[in-house]
């Protein structure tokens, strides 16, 4: 049985993770997720995807724990894991944007997902954490590296070192989501989100990602490098012919991304 589905909202993609209780991480949701996003990708009617879980009890609580005893006292394994570091990197350097829609708790690998994504929206009763100190591991799927450049280094390592969750206030509060909306309204404001980001031209959008991302691990200097040279890019696309135009005519832009 599929674990992982999506439906289109016009220009966006809803994905979804059904995987009951609670939504957790296994090698089939991977693979599903794997091939969810390997289809939005080719598809040239998506221009935004939303990711959520199914129910209303998480987004995602994280891996599942029962797959790690295969692992205990193994030697050489560091590349299991850096498979699961490509599955992740796939969703964050996706070419459209992505949106996460946090429907509960949303703990170790699942908040690590939830890093991987543009923007982030929580439900009043989300709670958000990194538990795995609790286990006497610590986070594997990118939490070390990817949560400090969203929140800090220090406020990141308290979440890693106490492994204690917070709720959906202080996660807006410390900048790890954008929006806090009540429950059952994250998927509604998704879609709205992603309606004002999908009326706009996809090169343009997927280079405004790929000039903040990479330049986010550089030095000013070979970001502003990077930036101008997407720039020119961007004055290659048919969409820039017809986006000026229709500001000369006064009238609104019929994007073609391309």
């Amino acid at each position: 049985m599929s674990v992982v589905s999506y439906e289109k909202h016009g220009a966006a993609a809803v994905v979804t993770i059904s995987n009951p209780p609670l939504n957790v991480m296994n090698q089939q949701v991977t693979r599903e997720l794997k091939e969810a996003f390997a289809s939005l990708r080719e598809d040239d009617e998506t221009l935004a995807v939303i990711l959520t879980g199914a129910g209303d009890r998480a987004f995602m609580a994280g891996a599942d724990i029962k797959e790690f005893p295969n692992l205990i006292g193994k030697k050489g394994i560091k590349a299991n894991f850096l498979e699961g570091h490509a599955f992740l990197n796939e969703i964050e350097q996706f070419p459209k944007p992505v949106i996460a829609v946090l429907n509960g708790m949303t703990f170790g690998g699942g908040c690590e997902l939830a890093l991987t994504c543009d923007l982030r929206i929580a439900e009043e009763h989300a709670q958000v954490g990194l538990p795995e100190i609790k286990l006497g591991l610590f986070p594997g799927g990118g939490g070390t590296q990817r949560l400090p450049r969203a929140v800090g280094a220090a406020k990141a390592k308290e979440l890693m070192f106490t492994g204690d969750p917070i709720d959906a206030a202080e996660a807006k509060r410390i900048g790890l989501v954008s929006y806090v909306v009540p429950k059952g309204e994250g998927l509604q404001k998704a879609l709205e989100l992603a309606g004002r980001m999908t009326r706009h031209s996809l090169p343009a959008l997927s280079k405004i990602k790929k000039a903040v991302d990479e330049g986010m691990s550089s030095t000013l200097e070979e970001g502003l490098d990077l930036e101008a040279g997407l720039f020119e890019e961007v004055f290659q696309t048919e969409d820039i012919k017809e986006g000026v135009q229709a500001f000369i005519e006064k009238r609104k832009p019929a994007f073609s991304h391309k």
